[in-house]
This record gives C-alpha cells, structure tokens and sequence, in this order.
C-alpha cells in the first residue's frame, strides 16, 4: 500500500519560516547558521509537499511562491479556507501564534509546528495546548534542541547517573531576550535534568537594547536563580549587551557536562574527558522533528515533547518580570493573579 503523502503550509514567511535572508538581513543574521528552516525541514521529507503559504509581506510571498511554485496568501485565515492541510508550521510573530493555532485546530488541521516561545501570554499558551488537545491535533513548538541528537544523548546520560548527583546548573548567553533566546535554554535545562522550575527570582537588565524585530517589542535579558525539582538551583546570566557565547553547565557529584550550540564536553572528577563533536551538519534538528510529526500523523503513537512542556517554560519566564517587579522577590509557580497577565513582548 501507498505512503501517505502529507500536505503542509507556512503561516510567516520570513527568517526562520520560509529562510527569506531578505528578513534575515534585516534582523543581522544569516540563514545558514539556523538549525533548519520550516521550509526547508518540511520541504526535504519525502512523503511532506508544501502547497501553500501566507505572508502579509508581498516581498516574502514573490521570493516564496519563486521558490517552491506553491500558492501564497496575504492572509492565513483564507489559506486555512482555502487549503485542506495536514501540518501547518506557524512561523509568525509571538503574539499571533495563539490566534492562527487554534483556528488551525478549528479548521481540522492534524499537527501544527509552531514558533517558539509558545505565546507571550500565558492564558493564550493554555488556549493552544486545549484547542489542539480538543481537536485531536497534535501542536509541536520549535524548542530544536528537544530534536537534537546531542542534547536526547546528554539528557539520556544524565538519567542515568552519568554525572552522578546533580548539584547546579548554569545557563550563560549574550544578547539577552528571556523570552525569544532564553525560551531555548529554560526548555534545554528542564529537558537534560528531567525537572521543572518551582521557584524564580529575577533581575531583568533595562539597558534599552533595541530589539531586533521591531520597537514594538521589548525583550530584556536579565539575572536570576531558578530552583527546579528536588532543590537543584540554576544560574541565568543573560545580559542585554553581553558578549559571551551561549553554554548550558550541568554539574554533579561524578563530573559536568558542558554544551553550547551543538558539541558536548563531560569531564569527570576522575580525570576522563568525553568530547561528543556536533553531529553531520547536513541533517537539522528541525529536519528530525519533522521526520517525528510524519510519524505521529503515521499513528506511530506518542509524541516525545508534549507542548505542556512549551507552556511550562513560557511560565518560568514570566516568572522573571513578576520576580523583578518585586525587586526580585522570590516567585513560586504556578503563578497566580495578576502575575499570569504579564506579557512577555518577544517578537
């Protein structure tokens, strides 16, 4: 019997959605040095063809429709009228995630692969994960070191004792943005460890660096302590204009192990060192994550990352504002009141 062949759209056409570097060179960055694109991801699986984009930018849609022959739309909403799909991949800004993914859970779409953070605010992330769980669809958010061989390895060699009993961890990068930046490492830390975060306090930097995606939105770094499950603490250093490269330090009684973009180093109060180097470029992580939505669509059974997991993370960072308003005042989650309608202005 015949594969099934999966038809996808592209709700956001711009860096990361449709690896469009004319966006890219407005934000400084180059497309090759993302860990995949969701045209690119969803383009190379064999049984995934995508038949559709939209883009409010007439420029991303000419440069789209150029390259892939697939039809485009200015607005998402006639896309999802218009198009019968099976993944569509929300790659707009943060605040519209809610609106188009629930509307896709409406229109009977079965996996939608969303940008990360989940949302800016919390009520709207809760609003996806029901909308999806409701409809029977399957929502996956792009925390892509969830889907990254190195990072699976590492968190699999912790469960099992590998550094023995953990003891801290740290989590340093530049450029600040808890919310677009920090969303990655919050997520990585709770995924190597295994545990969620139950206590923030926070200090966000109000430097002022401009963000990158507009003045409409504001996204500072910051510094903090999370404390996650069982007591294990967690440093976050992330200033606004820090220049650092990224590192997640996990340490425990037998050794650490220390990761940056992709490689991995363990060194054990032994002596022993482990360099696991970055796997074959030609394969992204987002390539992996699509390859696992087909096999969900498949009936392959469940999916590895739930998006309660997304939610989660998402909460810790709002943790931090609730945190730094109250001069960094220790804050338990969940949160309550007025502190669940904080939004996180991250593009």
């Amino acid at each position: 019997m015949a594969e099934a062949t999966y038809r996808a759209a592209i709700v956001g056409l711009g860096f990361v959605g449709a690896g469009d570097q004319v966006s890219g060179d407005a934000l400084g960055q180059q497309v090759r040095y993302l860990d995949g694109t969701h045209l690119e991801a969803l383009s190379r699986h064999r049984r995934v063809e995508v038949v559709a984009g939209s883009s409010r930018d007439p420029g991303r849609r000419e440069r789209f429709a150029r390259r892939t022959g697939a039809r485009t739309y200015a607005s998402w909403a006639q896309l999802l009228e218009r198009e019968a799909l099976e993944i569509v991949s929300v790659a707009t800004y943060t605040p519209a995630h809610a609106e188009i993914t629930v509307a896709c859970a409406g229109a009977g779409v079965r996996a939608v692969y969303c940008e990360k953070p989940i949302a800016s605010r919390l009520a709207d992330a809760e609003r996806m994960v029901a909308a999806c769980r409701d409809a029977g669809s399957l929502l996956v958010v792009n925390h892509n070191r969830r889907f990254h061989p190195n990072y699976r390895r590492l968190a699999g060699f912790i469960a099992r004792g590998g550094l023995g009993q953990l003891t801290s961890v740290s989590l340093l990068w530049g450029s600040g943005r808890l919310g677009n930046v920090g969303t990655h490492l919050f997520d990585a830390a709770c995924m190597l460890t295994g545990r969620h975060v139950r206590v923030v306090s926070g200090t966000l930097d109000l430097s002022g660096r401009p963000d990158c995606r507009g003045a409409q939105f504001r996204d500072p770094g910051g510094w903090g302590l999370m404390r996650l499950d069982g007591g294990l603490m967690v440093t976050v250093d992330a200033a606004d204009y820090a220049a650092m490269p990224l590192c997640i330090s996990i340490h425990g009684t037998e050794g650490r192990a220390v990761t940056g973009r992709h490689d991995v180093a363990v060194e054990f109060q032994d002596g022993r060192r482990e360099y696991w180097a970055a796997p074959d470029a030609g394969r992204s992580s987002m390539d992996q994550a699509v390859e696992e939505i087909v096999g969900w669509l498949d009936g392959a059974g469940a999916f590895p990352y739930p998006a309660d997991e997304a939610v989660h993370v998402l909460e810790a960072i709002v943790a931090f504002h609730a945190s730094h308003a109250r001069g960094a005042a220790w804050t338990e989650l969940p949160l309550r009141g007025a502190d669940r309608e904080i939004e996180v202005r991250s593009g």
